[in-house]
This record gives structure tokens, C-alpha cells and sequence, in this order.
């Protein structure tokens, strides 16, 4: 059964940082192709960032050059570094394998302007 816990999300000033982490469990990450999504309201579930199991990243270009994916293998755990927050960024931020095999709670970034 898969588990996936989101944490590191909170209120923040445009142009600050944020790190999320994600902690699995009944899937190993580092095999996984994982990736951070989010839903802004009123919006679907759009995939912002992924890792391979070969450490591969890619990026959406709304995000680009700002976000940086990585993992922790030893602990089991995916992190979304997230530097010069815009508004636009707010939303419920979640991870999962691609493609999804199971969601969390997922975690709430708000960018105050």
C-alpha cells in the first residue's frame, strides 16, 4: 500500500523559499520515477517537476530555473526546493510516482504578494 506524506508547505512573501518533502512508504523512490504536482483552486492537477531513478530532472517552464527536485534515498523521501515564490504558485502541492499510483494530503503553499 502506498504512502505518501507532504509537509513544508506554509504562508510566504513573493521572492521567498520554501522546501517540501514528501516521505514514501510501500514504494522505494529511487527506482521510481517520482514528481511533485499541484492544484491550484479551480484548476487541475498539473505535474511542476520529476526525477528519474537516474536522478533525471525535468521541469514545467512556469517553474523553471526556480524549483529543484531531489532524493533522499536513504530516507525514503522526495524534496521540492522552491525559490522566488510568485502568487501564481499557490496551491496544494502533492507527490506521487508517474505516472500516480496514490496521493497524500498533500501540502498548501500560499504566496502573499
Amino acid at each position: 500500500q502506498v504512502q505518501l506524506v507532504e509537509s513544508g508547505g506554509g504562508l510566504v512573501q513573493a521572492g521567498g523559499s520554501l522546501r517540501l518533502s514528501c516521505v514514501a512508504s510501500g514504494i522505494v523512490v529511487s527506482i521510481n520515477v517520482m514528481g511533485w504536482y499541484r492544484q491550484a483552486p479551480g484548476k487541475q492537477r498539473e505535474l511542476v517537476a520529476r526525477i528519474t531513478s537516474g536522478r533525471i530532472t525535468n521541469y514545467a517552464d512556469s517553474v523553471k530555473g526556480r524549483f529543484t527536485i531531489s532524493r533522499d534515498n536513504t530516507k525514503n523521501t522526495v524534496y521540492l526546493e522552491m525559490n522566488s515564490l510568485k502568487p501564481e504558485d499557490t496551491a496544494v502541492y502533492y507527490c506521487s510516482t508517474i505516472p500516480p499510483t496514490g496521493w497524500g494530503q498533500g501540502t498548501q503553499v500560499t504566496v502573499s504578494s
